[in-house]
């Protein structure tokens, strides 16, 4: 099995940030991020739209996420993970390692 897992996504904050802390007093940082672009598939232009949830961990990306608001532009490098680790849960999330407002 590979451990290949990163994304990088760029695009428009679509609702303003929420911050909590875990049960385990971990600062997490949540939002969701819009992204429209033209891709090439088969030879063939193709536009693409998605939202994805991104989740910021730790101390460092939380003093990063507070500065942000809705309507920014950011660009956002991390891996896939579901949302939650209940059993029936199978939304993905984008858990952030960087993030760079645009």
């Amino acid at each position: 099995m590979s451990a290949d897992n990163r994304l990088v996504v760029s695009g428009v904050i679509c609702n303003p940030p929420e911050s909590r802390n875990s049960p385990a007093g971990i600062p997490l940082t949540r939002f969701t991020l819009e992204h429209r672009s033209q891709q090439v598939e088969a030879g063939l232009p193709r536009d693409t739209f998605f939202k994805i949830v991104v989740i910021a961990a730790g101390t460092a990306l939380k003093q990063v996420a507070a500065k942000l608001q809705r309507g920014d532009e950011v660009c956002v490098e991390g891996f896939l993970s579901r949302m939650s680790y209940r059993e029936d849960e199978a939304r993905l999330a984008l858990h952030a390692e960087t993030i760079n407002k645009q």
